[in-house]
């Protein structure tokens, strides 16, 4: 039997979902045939979740991975120490936002330093980041800061479609500015390197295309042929393996038929929206690029229903169990580019 690598889950900002998902994801028995989860919190606050809850967990503190018992019905955790009792649900505070961070903090200690294979993270509050005058107001800012590699990229991953992102966090009206031959053609190197750290070997990319039916020879826009196509066929000539422009209304769609193997998106809601009716609780964010995978559920704190015991899991469970399946082998993949 292959042995099961420890993943690091940290809780997020304990004011929001993120102990109430993590327990709940802990609670389902199969998660324990693939991994071995390590939460990062503080005791009061798991107390508080399971209480909560009423679920039958055993807490179990530990100082050091290799002392975990990593079964069902026990929750082995790194009592963090930011906050001697639970804070109120659903509300933005320095305290939260404080306790979140340091939380990520000794997580990302131990994948620096190897004691878990990877990371697994519940969401943080950027709001309560900033209560705390913090130097990260998200997940991304302090990874990227302590331990990114390469360029990072975010990789959504729902069932076997794999979606890339060209762009992320502009207005609608500056992404045909944003999306440039040079932007494609550095991204597009980064995407087959990641497909093959999860274990493609000779990945093929799709490029979506920007416009309508891919902009109809210049009748509904002019980038896949001024900016696109010539970022493709560039790519081709140095040996990428990549296709397109593709019309984004079909792209995904034979991504998941298997003809691509990854789908580099040109802005943030063309893949979102694809990978999220397609499985709006199942799609999971990889964070490729840095010494270790990252994988996170795809939603945020629900400030709004906190507390309530209502929040699906379903998110946790598939990215504790996609850190499971990729944390490995990313990080033998690192050891053989280094």
């Amino acid at each position: 039997m292959t042995e099961r690598p420890v993943i690091g889950v940290t809780v997020g900002d304990p004011a929001g979902i993120g102990p109430e998902v993590v327990i709940k994801a802990l609670s389902e028995p199969a998660l324990y045939n693939k991994v071995k989860p390590l939460v990062f919190a503080d005791r009061s606050v798991l107390d508080q979740t399971v209480k909560m809850l009423c679920v039958d967990m055993d807490l179990h503190a530990v100082n050091n991975p290799r002392n975990g018992h990593y079964e069902a019905g026990c929750i082995d955790f790194i009592d963090v120490g930011s906050l001697s009792e639970p804070i109120a649900y659903g509300q933005i505070s320095a305290e939260g936002g404080r306790a979140g961070y340091q939380y990520l903090d000794r997580a990302i200690d131990a994948a620096l330093s190897g004691t878990v294979a990877g990371l697994s993270t519940a969401p943080l509050n950027k709001e309560s980041l900033q209560a705390a005058k913090l130097p990260y107001i998200d997940h991304t800012a302090m990874l990227n800061a302590r331990a990114a590699l390469r360029v990072p990229m975010t990789l959504f991953l729902v069932k076997n479609l794999k979606i890339f992102f060209l762009t992320r966090h502009i207005s609608f009206r500056e992404i045909p500015d944003a999306i440039t031959k040079a932007g494609i053609l550095e991204a597009l190197p980064l995407c087959d390197l990641y497909l093959r750290q999860l274990g493609t070997e000779t990945p093929t990319i799709a490029v979506a295309s920007l416009n309508p039916h891919g902009g109809e020879q210049g009748l509904f826009g002019r980038e896949e042929i001024e900016v696109i196509s010539p970022a493709v066929k560039e790519a081709q000539k140095r040996g990428w393996r990549v296709q397109g422009p593709i019309p984004a209304d079909s792209v995904f769609h034979l991504a998941l038929e298997g003809r691509y193997d990854g789908v580099l998106s040109l802005y943030h809601d063309q893949g979102h929206i694809a990978s999220k009716t397609l499985d709006f609780h199942g799609t999971v964010s990889l964070t490729m690029g840095l010494n270790f995978l990252r994988t996170s559920v795809d939603h945020g704190t629900a400030f709004d229903i906190a507390g309530q015991g209502i929040a699906s899991e379903r998110g946790m469970v598939e990215a504790i169990r996609a850190a499971g399946q990729y944390a490995v082998p990313v990080r033998e993949r690192l050891k053989m580019s280094l």
